[in-house]
């Protein structure tokens, strides 16, 4: 049982397709220009298609690995022409993403509640947000929620997250400024049981200042927790902002360095040309994206479908 519906609707789609206008129709174009007067793909075009996706940020290892399918590809047909690549580098990307799907679910609500979410990130990249966002989904779908402010080192997180909670209409746990992260989580954990919550989420703070701080931060938030539910979190979310293209690699792998991070959430796609980065994240990190932001609404914050995003991505608009 999905948490999520696993079928877009109309609204969702549209605010998919308009969220990721500019990087497809920056991708579209250059290919455009690629294939001008080319009849068959060949070295060339892959060559000039191996720079695109470079370009599109969806990184040299990921790119490396499109361009060796299509050759198979083509040396198995013998001959394509390049309009046929369209439909093959769709099917190849929308392939390689389904390689490393998720099953969609949040866990079950009757072996896990509440179910506890860690969600971890640099300070700007959307985490705060991301957390109202998911509230909002999860209250929508019926299910209580309880938000624990464990970010205690920067008071804008604090004020942030109370003011989603406020807008979402969800309890939040939250001590004073300064206070220990790891007791913040305690106490929003055991305020869950408590109220027979469905889910409790954990904002943590946003701190790259070295990877062994960071990990024991980490590490001892989890062991806190563990006194009220032995098996929490029972998922960790990576928050990455979309936008800073091969920057969110960088910070991808510091945090699956530091703690053991189940899930991501992609930002901030909307408005920027480096979608392309959704599909070397999954890729590369093995990882899978389970959310993408492609607007400021509340709704905004989508279940990430691998076969919708290519579809969108690709649109000639």
């Amino acid at each position: 049982m999905s948490w999520f519906k696993k079928i877009f609707s109309k609204e969702e789609k549209e605010t998919l397709d308009k969220g990721l206008e500019k990087s497809g129709n920056n991708f579209i174009s250059k290919m455009s220009k690629a294939i001008v007067g080319k009849s068959v793909v060949d070295e060339e075009v892959l060559d000039e298609l191996e720079d695109i996706l470079i370009a599109s940020d969806v990184g040299s290892e990921t790119t490396i690995k499109i361009i060796k399918r299509i050759e198979a590809r083509v040396s198995k047909d013998k001959y394509l022409n390049t309009t046929e690549l369209d439909v093959i580098l769709r099917e190849e990307i929308t392939n390689l993403l389904s390689e490393n799907a998720d099953n969609n679910n949040f866990g079950e609500i009757s072996t896990q509640k509440p179910y506890v979410i860690m969600v971890v990130g640099v300070n700007g990249v959307g985490k705060t947000t991301t957390i109202g966002k998911l509230a909002h989904h999860f209250k929508s779908e019926g299910k209580k929620v309880v938000l624990g402010a464990a970010d205690t080192f920067r008071a804008a997180a604090v004020d942030q997250l109370v003011i989603w909670s406020e807008r979402v209409g969800v309890n939040i746990v939250k001590q004073e400024m300064g206070s220990d992260p790891a007791s913040v989580a305690f106490d929003a954990v055991q305020s869950g049981v408590a109220q027979d919550a469905d889910v409790v989420i954990i904002d943590t703070a946003g701190r790259l200042h070295n990877k062994i701080n960071l990990m024991n931060e980490l590490s001892k938030i989890k062991r806190v927790m563990q006194k009220v539910i032995p098996n929490a979190p029972h998922e960790v979310l990576l928050v990455l902002d979309g936008s800073t293209g091969q920057n969110a690699f960088e910070q991808a792998k510091q945090f699956t360095a530091a703690t053991e991070v189940t899930s991501l959430a992609v930002t901030k796609l909307d408005g920027t040309a480096k979608g392309g980065v959704v599909i070397g994240i999954s890729d590369q990190f093995q990882i899978p994206v389970k959310y993408i932001g492609v607007g400021e609404k509340m709704t905004d914050l989508q279940l990430f479908n691998g076969k919708e995003f290519v579809d969108s991505f690709f649109k000639k608009r």
